[in-house]
């Protein structure tokens, strides 16, 4: 099976594109969500996106433990996205590098038999922000985004 990496800017279109992708695999489908909804416009984002999607698609929600997803049996893993994920470990305290590692060889296991399909966003291309948190998101995010696809594409 394989595993196919979309990456972009904000607002590029790659979630609509990885979607698009997603049903051309015939099966069970899961839209892994990494997004939490800590107030109302990230809620309304998340309404929004959920009502893109088809019905085609289970929903399965993994703020934090996204290796834990691949024990579902889909046929293509949709996950959406990993920069969200890795702002939420980051903000949760977590060993980064640990939760890639393990996210990486639930992946490298679930390819066996399920496509996979990772959206991220484009970090680290615009200007230095502003903020201490800021600088090591954008240091941090597009780690797990090159080891992944080096790694592992």
């Amino acid at each position: 099976m394989a595993l196919t990496f979309v990456g972009g800017g904000a607002r590029s279109g790659k979630s609509r594109y990885a979607l698009d992708l997603a049903l051309r695999v015939a099966g069970r489908r899961a839209f892994v969500a990494t997004a939490e909804a800590f107030d109302e416009e990230m809620r309304v984002r998340i309404e929004k996106h959920k009502g893109e999607r088809s019905a085609g698609f289970e929903t399965v929600e993994v703020p934090l433990e996204l290796h834990s997803v691949f024990a579902g049996g889909f046929d293509v893993y949709l996950v959406d996205c990993l920069t969200l994920w890795c702002s939420n470990l980051m903000l949760a305290g977590r060993d980064v590098e640990r939760e890639v590692d393990g996210f990486l060889q639930a992946a490298a296991l679930a390819r066996a038999s399920s496509e996979i399909i990772l959206v991220t966003n484009e970090v680290g291309c615009g200007i230095v922000p502003e903020n201490e948190l800021a600088r090591r998101f954008r240091d941090r995010c597009p780690e797990p985004d090159r080891r992944l696809h080096r790694e592992h594409a």
